[in-house]
């Protein structure tokens, strides 16, 4: 029954897709985390169904791309490009981490998350408008939204925190002697294969793209917030599904896939 409120829990929180109304008790969210990809499973198949509507219709490159861009945000309701704003405008700041914590509370959004949003948004779709919507791009393209959201779990869990309470302290203590880093780890492996099964070249090359954004992520982190936070795990999380879609775009272009 945990298992069960766990995942529907995660569902509330990482999407807009509706569900039961259960209470939020640190039991039930003992295992939100394992479940994380699976969202991201689910926000793969409906952006990997735009790629296929997208085929059988004929979309152009421009309307293609931008679907690819904006149907995540649709289904998340943005709450991670919530977390890249609130990074983009404290590292505006140039402001001591201290300084930058708070900021991250700010409800509001400067000016620098608007740019920054925006500049993200628009350098997603015109990555995306490259490709092709075939089969192998609708598979790519849901690996990308459960590596993402793989890393940044595990990213969440095993790296410190900048502060002692929250919802992403929570998950950090929650997760420290579980099983939930081996089931984030056992979901990337099954990822990662199914990857490899559509495109062996691209597989590696976003892997490799993601392995580096994860492992920038605890330097970046420590340095400029002293720490982990949901806002920064969000803020991986957008900056790595960019990144590999563009990893895609240059295996494509220069293999010829």
């Amino acid at each position: 029954m945990k298992l069960v409120q766990s995942a529907i829990l995660a569902f509330s929180s990482f999407s807009k897709i509706p569900m039961p109304q259960i209470e939020w008790r640190e039991e039930n969210m003992r295992y939100m985390m394992a479940f994380f990809p699976v969202v991201g499973l689910a926000v793969g198949l409906v952006v990997a169904l735009w790629v296929l509507v997208s085929q059988l219709l004929g979309f152009g490159s421009t309307l293609f791309g931008a679907g690819l861009a904006l149907v995540p945000v649709l289904v998340t309701g943005g709450i991670h490009l919530d977390g890249f704003c609130d990074v983009v405008d404290a590292q505006s700041s140039h402001a001591e981490p201290v300084r930058k914590r708070e900021i991250l509370k700010d409800p509001h959004a400067g000016a620098f998350a608007s740019i920054g949003v925006a500049a993200y948004l628009v350098a997603y779709a015109a990555f995306s408008s490259e490709l092709e919507p075939t089969w192998t791009v609708a598979a790519l393209v849901c690996g990308v939204h459960v590596t993402s959201r793989c890393l940044s779990g595990i990213a969440t869990l095993l790296y410190p925190t900048s502060k002692s309470k929250g919802m992403l302290s929570m998950f950090h203590e929650s997760g420290v002697g579980s099983h939930v880093p081996v089931a984030l780890g056992i979901e990337l492996v099954a990822c990662i294969g199914c990857m490899v099964l559509a495109s062996p070249v691209a597989a590696v090359a976003m892997i490799v793209v993601a392995l580096a954004c994860v492992a920038a992520l605890w330097p970046f982190a420590k340095t400029q917030f002293g720490g982990m936070s949901g806002d920064l795990a969000g803020f991986f999380l957008q900056a790595a599904e960019l990144l590999m879609i563009v990893a895609i775009v240059v295996v494509f272009k220069v293999v010829g896939l």
